[in-house]
């Protein structure tokens, strides 16, 4: 997990967040122990702002990973911070119950399973 938690922080550096300035990083680990990383993007139009819960998935994706396993977040806020809600439907859909590792830069953190963050979550199980 360590190595997870690191490179979240080192890419959560690359974020580009001039507007809000709240870097966030996130590191994904698959079952091959392959690991993917995505910074905040931040642009003008708030909506087309990606977070980097999500780039990392959609690197991880098209990168051709395995299964993903684990995702470590980091965000210097004062209390380590769980994704939005896009994010946890993003992470749910390409993740299913997988465990998410918060931290922030006091070095606090926290690990949950994605069903603790998002109950009762809608998927295709429901289509």
């Amino acid at each position: 997990m360590t190595t997870l938690i690191e490179a979240a922080k080192a890419v959560r550096e690359k974020a580009h967040a001039p507007f809000s300035h709240f870097k966030v990083g996130a590191a994904i680990e698959d079952e091959h122990g392959h690991i993917y990383t995505g910074c905040n993007i931040e642009n003008a139009s708030y909506g087309l702002t990606l977070c980097a819960e999500r780039v990392a998935v959609f690197k991880a994706i098209s990168e051709g990973a395995g299964k993903l396993l684990r995702i470590a977040i980091v965000a210097d806020t004062p209390s380590p911070t769980p994704p939005c809600g896009a994010c946890r439907q993003i992470l749910w859909e390409f993740m299913g119950d997988a465990e998410v590792t918060l931290v922030n830069l006091s070095d606090q953190q926290e690990t949950v399973k994605m069903s603790a963050i998002l109950p009762r979550a809608f998927d295709a199980s429901f289509l």
